[in-house]
């Protein structure tokens, strides 16, 4: 190894010293702080020390170590020594392995292979942590060699040292392996094997090995406590968290602020802010970290207001919670964006804000690409939603639920269902949510005894209870496929009293299967529990209408208008050209209305050619002359909405249509010859599902 020539200090140059006897250089060493003092330290030893293995030059060195800049000249004195002793160097060696250049130990350690100094089993451990360190693989196998080599890889100090380079270098596979073959452990060596799982982002074999060191009677330290905790948030594996928090409780561990501050952090991210702020409210005095991650945790789950009062409750704000504020900011401001296109089902503006997202940062922030997944699958481009959960770099409960959800309300069963069980697969527990988006796919798919199944399983493995939604789906479940006597059996079994939600979900099956005598009893049993409950009132209405029961119908409506129920209007939207337009049934305030009607006639005479004929039974439930309800069924919302569409895009486009109510049997098959006739594919939302027109036919089947 080549060396600078050591330029020793002139003694002309030195000044008056107050350094009169070297009994005094010790306490002088203490209290340097500058190279030019070392050097005139360094001067008076020459001349008051003859030995060089003196242990005065050895606290010279190791002081140096400390200093800054002066590493190089305390090795270029070390290389002057020319009778080195093994005890002399492992000192060395162990200083510079904690030095701020720990890659400078192997200098002293080729020093001493070059002059013949015995290495012993002192030396290693030093040059193990030095190898770390610097996550020096190639040195800390030739160190390994070596070690092998002299017998001293059965020394329980130097095979911790082994463990400890490879975890440091990403090689969690070897350092396991000589982790088991110890047969010594002490709480370094856990420590260790537990930090290089959670560094190499191996969490849950992290949890694994925290398990196995408790198991083996071996108690953790705070240290370790720390880095399984953080493991824990990262993962946000709240059951772990809570049972790790337990298990500190038990033992009576004392909490310093580190861990304070981490089991916050664990609660935070997991979205238990009570808990988190239980912690906080006891971390005395706060600091930034903790503060910091109060403002991220409220921020996550939209409460910004209680993430800004503990802001303003930080006396020095750093650059840190103030991105941590601002990135609250922006972040509920996405979400609540995201929202919005969500409700609107705008998708140019949907892919406008998504491009926004990305560019701001925020791409890989969990509860955005969550929201993501559903404003996708509401605006009806599925394929987008999917392609963001594929690209998640981590997904929780919701991401999962959200395409379950999405794959439910666009009819894509068989894809809900794949989902639903690859994410059994990877251990990821369901919710209650999640089952009801599993439920909402086998109802509108028609999957009678899959529902069946899959409400059995949320109770026999998961010890969900199901709630008034989840009766409501298998009450809409049975009554779509005609199974009105069982949806009622199932009802009369419940726990609790039905809702409106299941009562509703009885009334819509009762009209569309044209059965009067129920559907009297669920709208009666409805409207027991909310006389002005528009959507019950018009729903009798209709099975009345169905019937020709138009006495019945009369009363209805005399009722709603003498209580003041007015019904709700539908309406349809479409975005064209990043501008959404929205129409009424007979709607005349657009300012292509005589474009539009004109448009309708044409595409009327269209598909009267390849059989269309209006169909007003079923939509049209007032007593009219028939040629009146053939009229005013053609002047529905989405009819107009479509027409409008026709005007401005070309063919072999997409349009999209969001309709407020149910879409009716004439529309329904209106679109269909539409898609078929004018070459275009038609996605439309109604009140509870999407609709794909193309080629005539429509992703429900018919059955909707």
């Amino acid at each position: 190894m080549n060396q600078t020539p050591l330029a020793f200090p002139s003694r002309q140059t030195l000044k008056p010293t107050t350094i009169n006897h070297h009994n005094h250089l010790p306490s002088a060493l203490t209290s340097t702080t500058t190279l030019p003092q070392l050097k005139q330290i360094h001067c008076q030893i020459l001349k008051t020390v003859l030995n060089h293995s003196n242990p005065l030059l050895l606290e010279f060195l190791i002081s140096s170590f400390s200093l800054p800049n002066s590493l190089d000249y305390a090795l270029s004195v070390f290389n002057q020594i020319s009778e080195l002793e093994t005890h002399f160097c492992n000192q060395v060696l162990r200083a510079l392995s904690r030095s701020i250049q720990p890659e400078k130990t192997f200098l002293v350690y080729e020093k001493m292979r070059k002059d013949g100094v015995v290495v012993d089993r002192f030396s290693f451990p030093s040059l193990l942590k030095a190898s770390a360190r610097i996550s020096g693989l190639k040195q800390g196998m030739e160190l390994h060699g070596f070690a092998s080599k002299l017998g001293f890889d059965v020394d329980p100090y130097v095979q911790t040292g082994f463990v400890r380079v490879y975890a440091a270098c990403g090689r969690i596979l070897e350092s396991r392996l000589l982790f088991d073959k110890m047969l010594q452990r002490d709480i370094v060596t856990w420590s260790i094997m537990i930090d290089g799982y959670y560094q190499s982002q191996l969490y849950d074999e992290a949890l694994v090995m925290f398990e196995e060191m408790k198991n083996s009677n071996m108690e953790p330290d705070r240290l370790v406590l720390t880095t399984i905790l953080s493991a824990c948030s990262r993962t946000r594996n709240l059951k772990s968290g809570k049972a790790i928090h337990d298990y500190i409780m038990k033992k009576n561990v004392v909490m310093d602020a580190h861990l304070q501050s981490t089991l916050i952090t664990v609660y935070a991210n997991c979205g238990s802010m009570d808990m988190a702020q239980h912690l906080y409210d006891k971390l005395r005095p706060s600091n930034i970290i903790a503060t910091t991650t109060m403002i991220t945790g409220y921020s996550r789950i939209g409460k910004i207001e209680a993430a800004r009062s503990i802001f303003d409750q930080i006396s020095e704000k750093d650059l840190v919670s103030w991105s941590a504020m601002i990135s609250g900011y922006a972040r509920v401001t996405m979400l609540s964006v995201i929202s919005a296109c969500s409700q609107l089902g705008a998708l140019d503006q949907a892919e406008w804000v998504h491009i926004l997202i990305k560019n701001l940062g925020f791409g890989n922030v969990l509860p955005i690409n969550n929201a993501l997944i559903d404003m996708y699958a509401k605006c009806g481009n599925l394929a987008e939603a999917k392609r963001v959960f594929d690209k998640m770099p981590k997904r929780n409960v919701i991401s999962w639920t959200s395409m379950i959800t999405g794959f439910g309300i666009h009819g894509d069963a068989d894809s809900a269902l794949r989902l639903f069980h690859q994410m059994k697969d990877e251990k990821i527990e369901p919710n209650a949510v999640t089952f009801m988006g599993i439920l909402y796919a086998c109802s509108h798919a028609g999957l009678v005894d899959m529902g069946c199944q899959i409400f059995a399983l949320m109770t026999s493995d998961y010890k969900i209870a199901p709630q008034q939604e989840h009766y409501g789906c298998m009450v809409d479940l049975f009554g779509r496929a005609n199974l009105l006597r069982e949806a009622l059996e199932l009802i009369e079994s419940m726990p609790f009293p039905p809702n409106v939600i299941v009562w509703g979900a009885l009334l819509s099956a009762c009209k569309v299967h044209n059965d009067v005598e129920l559907g009297e009893f669920a709208a009666k049993r409805l409207l027991d529990l909310d006389p002005e409950h528009d959507g019950a009132h018009v729903q009798l209405s209709n099975i009345y209408a169905e019937a020709g029961r138009w006495n019945d119908v009369g009363e209805v409506r005399k009722f709603m208008k003498n209580q003041g129920i007015s019904k709700e209007k539908g309406g349809s939207r479409i975005e064209l050209n990043g501008q959404v337009h929205e129409f009424l049934v007979r709607d005349k305030n657009h300012p292509q209305v005589n474009e539009i009607y004109e448009k309708l006639d044409e595409v009327v005479n269209k598909l009267k050619l390849v059989g269309y004929a209006p169909n007003s039974t079923g939509s049209v439930l007032v007593d009219l002359e028939e040629e009146e309800k053939k009229e005013v069924v053609l002047w529905h919302s989405e009819k107009l909405a479509l027409c409008y569409g026709l005007l401005g895009v070309e063919k072999g486009s997409c349009i999209r249509i969001v309709k407020n109510l149910r879409v009716c049997e004439d529309c329904h098959t209106f679109i269909k010859l539409v898609s078929k006739v004018y070459e275009m594919e038609i996605v439309v939302r109604d009140r509870s599902r999407f609709h794909h027109y193309k080629d005539g036919v429509c992703s429900c089947k018919d059955y909707w």
